[in-house]
């Protein structure tokens, strides 16, 4: 990531150690799981010319957008997507920072700029790519935008160097998170999964093969997932038969 150099008029670095002192309490403050939503809101509060704000994430191949404060940023995102080109695509991509006061003039986005400024009304953006930790299947970016010409000045680029690195830490942490959440619901719907396939086979004399069947078909039968069946199952020791069980089950 590339800085501007400092400037004389750029805060003195008590300033800057208290601000990031009260950033960093902020986003502390936000449970994992809202934390993106907390990143993009506090880059509004925080950062000088910003009228919306995005979190873009780059997985497999695949962009999307992990939180936002408003249409107007989801649609400036999903137009640079589409097109592969944008600076938080060039961000992600390149692991720069990229600002433009004019989009629709800028040269490096030919076809993004002029239509972001004609769709969606956006005139300036800024973008910073995140320094994810432990995640290196995934590349994020914390983009900027404003409907006003030259929006961000030295000292909102500045500003947002700062919660861009506090925002890849916590992002870090809120990926963490989501994944633990994730396992965690993955491995209790394999145990009732599990344990409705055994009351079947003790309640019914199946094999366990015709006693997953016999989940599966009452899943499709009543348009509910599998593992709602498992755990009404567990619950209560019955199973709501499908209509055509199959033959091969007593």
């Amino acid at each position: 990531m590339i800085l501007p150099r400092p400037h004389a008029d750029l805060p003195e670095l008590g300033e800057v150690a208290q601000a990031l002192t009260g950033l960093g309490e902020k986003l502390q403050a936000s449970p994992a799981d809202s934390l993106v939503d907390a990143v993009v809101r506090c880059a509004v509060d925080w950062v000088g010319g910003a009228r919306w704000a995005s979190v873009t994430s780059l997985q497999q191949g695949n962009f999307h957008t992990l939180g936002h404060t408003g249409a107007e940023a989801g649609a400036a995102d999903a137009l640079q997507y589409e097109l592969r080109s944008g600076p938080c695509v060039d961000a992600v991509l390149d692991d720069s920072l990229l600002v433009s006061g004019d989009l629709a003039h800028d040269d490096r986005w030919p076809e993004y700029g002029p239509r972001a400024a004609r769709e969606v009304g956006i005139a300036s953006a800024l973008s910073y790519r995140l320094k994810l930790i432990g995640d290196t299947d995934r590349i994020a970016s914390l983009n900027l935008y404003s409907d006003v010409p030259d929006a961000f000045d030295e000292h909102a680029v500045w500003a947002g160097t700062m919660l861009a690195t506090h925002a890849g830490l916590g992002i870090s942490v809120a990926i963490t998170h989501r994944r633990a959440a994730n396992l965690e619901a993955a491995l209790r719907t394999n145990r009732e999964i599990g344990t409705a396939i055994g009351i079947l086979m003790a309640r019914h004399a199946v094999t366990r093969e015709q006693a997953q069947e016999l989940l599966r078909l009452a899943s499709q039968d009543t348009n509910r997932k599998m593992n709602e069946i498992a755990a009404e199952v567990v619950e209560t020791g019955q199973l709501s038969l499908p209509r055509r069980p199959p033959s091969r089950v007593p």
